[in-house]
């Protein structure tokens, strides 16, 4: 019998890709002004915006909900 299919959009997908995602669509810049975070705002990179948003959840809801808001931007 088949597993049924998920209906949640970050089913699968690791955080490691959500940021990547969202720092080629944005940029840290533009990540910088959209959640306000030192680690998008200060000698940004993957690494440590990783580090940090795995200690912090509030920091890394936030990161989820955009990625959520952008989906549909980056299957297009």
């Amino acid at each position: 019998m088949e597993k049924p299919t998920s209906n949640n959009p970050m089913h699968g997908i690791t955080l490691k890709k959500i940021l990547e995602d969202l720092e080629a669509f944005y940029g840290f810049d533009t990540l910088g002004e959209l959640i306000n975070i030192k680690c998008f705002n200060d000698n940004p990179s993957i690494k440590s915006s990783l580090t940090f948003l795995r200690k912090t959840d509030w920091a890394r809801k936030k990161v989820e909900e955009l990625y959520i808001k952008t989906l549909p931007k980056l299957n297009a």
